[in-house]
């Protein structure tokens, strides 16, 4: 982290540009939101300071043309690190930037000054931040995946369009060259038709069983719960704790992911990123499987199946458990990961790329897509719809493995099909606790 700090040369940012544009000439049709073309700075406020939100800071604050001007976290030695890296980011440069921070995300929102917000909160906040944002006229960087639950998403995908508000989502795997390569591979038809996708994820959430610790003094818990229904109990790896003095930043990832109360297991916090990339490949943006069986029944992977045929299972495709996308095409196959990429034929392989120093929740390319979007008034590399999509099949599969039976889905009308019980369907949202509601 102390090293993500220092500028990125002339050199890195152009390089960092040529790759996001890259990713923009594999998306079919972008859309342009109804609105004036933003001149001037971009003016940014984050909504979440953990660990992702730092890297995504140091991506964010070296893009020319953009100013970060206010923070918001539940917990205070939080908006205390954030505050200060800010400002020290600017000292250094030579700029003289007022920063504020918050508790209470409404009062950023409320700021006039602010264009666009990053919204790096535990994903079952996303949603209730995300839409507040949409109605207080700001444009959404918003953490994959894109939301807690399937009914969120659209709520969600309504306010962007009918606010007319440029959302992207965090699926940064989009603006990296090997999956690019990879995708435009298979969408090419190089290797024939794609019977067959593995897209290695990790397992579903389990319940929640951390014991019960102390609330630190200047942690807003209640706050951090948000809508959750039901009440749960501290411990810190939830919210994993930092120091300033020594500077120390997280040392592990926030649990809450893995987690079915809080959650959605390795199931949306890799498949956001490799299911994604699945359905990307196999022309399914906006659309989705039609049949979803989960482990164990009769299947040792989850497994979604589509209407042309083509099934996807969430199966390694090496010993190593790889997380990652191997495509099986009647001419070959492709394997891709982040930094790796392997074919049947060395003719399918990409062009060699310079390594990049740059840690991978840093990469400028995307972030720049969000901030060019935001100027033009057109969708970024990965908008709301395809957020929604690619989140809506990560819920499909541990909704499957809730059930331990398997679903089927019509992805047009986005309803469960034979849902005699209803069960699947109830599963489509839950109800807030009092004071909190999604519209």
């Amino acid at each position: 982290m102390k090293n993500q700090n220092s500028k990125w040369s002339r050199r890195q940012f152009i390089g960092a540009t040529a790759a996001g544009m890259a990713g923009i000439m594999v998306i079919p049709g972008l859309t342009a939101c109804v609105a004036p073309k933003k001149s001037g700075d971009i003016r940014l406020g984050f909504i979440g300071m953990g660990q992702q939100s730092m890297f995504l800071l140091n991506g964010f604050i070296n893009i020319p043309g953009v100013q970060v001007l206010a923070g918001c976290d539940v917990y205070g030695i939080k908006r205390q690190r954030f505050e200060k890296r800010v400002k020290d980011f600017y000292k250094k440069a030579g700029k003289e930037v007022k920063v504020e921070t918050y508790e209470h995300y409404q009062d950023l929102l409320n700021r006039t000054d602010i264009d666009a917000v990053v919204i790096a909160t535990p994903d079952h906040a996303h949603a209730i931040i995300a839409i507040a944002a949409c109605k207080a006229g700001k444009d959404v960087y918003l953490e994959k995946p894109m939301t807690f639950t399937i009914k969120e998403g659209q709520e969600l995908r309504k306010a962007v369009r009918e606010n007319h508000i440029v959302l992207a989502i965090g699926s940064q795997q989009r603006s990296d060259p090997n999956f690019q390569h990879a995708v435009k591979l298979v969408q090419s038809g190089a290797l024939g038709k794609i019977n067959l996708v593995n897209a290695y994820v990790g397992a579903p959430p389990t319940p929640y069983d951390l014991p019960e610790e102390p609330v630190p003094a200047d942690l807003n818990w209640d706050l951090w719960l948000g809508p959750l229904p039901n009440y749960i109990h501290f411990n810190h790896e939830l919210d994993p704790p930092i120091s300033l003095d020594p500077e120390e930043d997280e040392k592990i990832w926030g649990a809450w992911r893995w987690y079915k109360e809080m959650g959605g297991g390795f199931t949306t916090d890799w498949g956001a990123h490799m299911f994604d990339i699945a359905q990307w490949g196999l022309g399914m943006d906006r659309n989705g499987p039609v049949e979803i069986s989960p482990i164990g029944d009769g299947t040792k992977y989850m497994t979604f199946k589509y209407a042309s045929g083509t099934v996807m299972t969430s199966e390694p495709f090496d010993e190593k458990l790889t997380k990652g996308v191997k495509f099986w095409g009647e001419k070959g196959w492709i394997e891709v990961a982040r930094g790796y990429f392997n074919a049947s034929d060395p003719e399918f392989n990409p062009p060699p790329a310079a390594e990049s120093a740059v840690p991978y929740e840093t990469k400028a390319s995307h972030h720049l897509n969000f901030i060019e979007s935001v100027r033009s008034r057109r969708d970024p590399v990965v908008p709301v719809e395809i957020g929604h999509s690619s989140c809506t099949v990560c819920n499909l599969g541990n909704i499957a493995c809730e059930l331990k039976r398997t679903i089927k889905w019509d992805p047009a009308t986005e309803s469960f099909v034979d849902d005699v019980d209803r069960a699947a369907t109830k599963m489509l949202q839950y109800q807030y606790r009092e004071g909190y509601k999604l519209v």
